[in-house]
């Protein structure tokens, strides 16, 4: 298991959080709720062929 830290800025409030990130999973669409103002963020993770993740905070109705 590949876990790493990633500071994302909330889509909503623009508040700065850290997200645990699993390279080892692949390509990856989830939700999960900003720690700071609870809206659900929708995370789009590709991690390319060097193994280095890229990752998208949505908001929902994007």
């Amino acid at each position: 298991m590949e876990v790493s830290i990633k500071a994302i800025g909330c889509p909503y409030c623009g508040e700065t959080i850290d997200i645990q990130i699993d390279n080892s999973m692949g390509e990856q669409d989830y939700y999960e709720d900003c720690s700071v103002c609870c809206r659900p963020i929708r995370f789009l993770l590709k991690v390319n062929f060097e193994g280095q993740s890229e990752i998208a905070a949505l908001r929902d109705d994007e």
